[in-house]
């Protein structure tokens, strides 16, 4: 009788104890929570029938010369594969966009970009901005993940660490623009005086400044030479010659480049003697790169102090140091 009463009693005990606990509150939880609801919110945001078309697909219509063609005509460059590109590309474009009003500076950007001489414009580095920024939020994810399993970090902090690796994401690809835009100024330095006593040269054989930067550039070959192409095919597109040669100076930046271009510009404006202005500049170029050599020189005799402070001359001190020291004890 009594088993009989315990068991009929226990179940209602357990049942009345587990309704009087408390909910217990997670931090991981709510997080898994918001994340679905975030993912839910953009899916229904951007469903076809809630997406108005932009204001590129409403005028192309009454704009393009050539009808659009028909959907039929194209094989498999409309699958599935291709629909998946260009929604991720349309999505890296919208973060780009978000990415320039946050952070503003479209001048800095196209003034690098013309000076890397990279195949983008300031939308396209700002989507590459915004991927960056995306794979490094998703590595910080990981990382938030990985300390709230192994540490229990709060909810701040695993925010703090995501945000950060997005921002670290974002100025790492700055970064990665300004030093693309240094190694091909680099490269640009030391193909210049070499470029300027060619000129010299062929214009001192009697050529215009035309004709001798055409056979520069189609002898040479580097950064600078392609400058030069592009300033002839401006050109001869119609701009005159010291125009074109303005705008290589433009694009390239440097104040050496700029000296020898305006000296060459003064000379066929003025009508001054271009081959001695065109050996003077050469020179100038020889003394700069010169001067560069030795700065740079200099830099690198620095920086090869330090093996030398902290491996060569310990070890030499203690080859010197070490048998004294083992007479020393062998004496005591």
């Amino acid at each position: 009788m009594t088993t009989m009463m315990t068991m009929l009693v226990t179940p209602r005990t357990v049942l009345l104890s587990g309704a009087a606990e408390e909910p217990v509150w997670s931090w991981a939880g709510a997080l898994l929570g918001g994340v679905v609801a975030l993912g839910a919110v953009l899916v229904v945001a951007g469903v076809p029938w809630r997406r108005g078309p932009d204001l590129e697909a409403r005028l192309a219509p009454y704009v393009s010369d050539a009808p659009r063609p028909s959907r039929l005509l194209f094989g498999a460059e409309h699958g599935s594969g291709t629909l998946t590109r260009r929604a991720l590309h349309a999505g890296a474009v919208r973060l780009g966009h978000l990415l320039e009003r946050v952070l503003g500076g479209s001048a800095s950007v196209r003034r690098r970009l013309e000076r890397a001489a990279a195949p983008l414009d300031v939308e396209g580095f700002r989507a590459e901005q915004a991927v960056w920024g995306a794979l490094s939020g998703a590595l910080g994810v990981l990382l938030a993940s990985a300390l709230w399993v192994r540490t229990s970090a709060s909810l701040p902090v695993m925010v703090v660490v995501v945000v950060g690796a997005v921002a670290l994401g974002v100025v790492a690809r700055d970064q990665a623009l300004s030093r693309s835009v240094t190694r091909r100024e680099h490269r640009i330095n030391s193909e210049f005086p070499a470029i300027a006593e060619l000129l010299a040269l062929s214009v001192t054989a009697g050529e215009g400044a035309g004709p001798a930067l055409e056979r520069v550039a189609r002898l040479s070959s580097g950064e600078l030479s392609s400058e030069l192409e592009r300033c002839l095919a401006d050109a001869r597109a119609g701009a005159s010659l010291p125009v074109a040669l303005q705008g290589l100076a433009d694009r390239a930046g440097l104040p050496s480049l700029r000296r020898f271009v305006d000296g060459i510009v003064v000379a066929v404006e003025r009508g001054t003697p271009l081959a001695e202005v065109l050996r003077a500049q050469a020179q100038d170029a020889r003394e700069a790169g010169r001067q560069s050599i030795i700065e740079e020189g200099g830099k690198k005799e620095i920086l090869m102090m330090v093996p030398v402070v902290f491996l060569v001359l310990p070890v030499t001190v203690l080859f010197a140091v070490y048998p004294g020291f083992s007479m020393l004890r062998l004496a005591l």
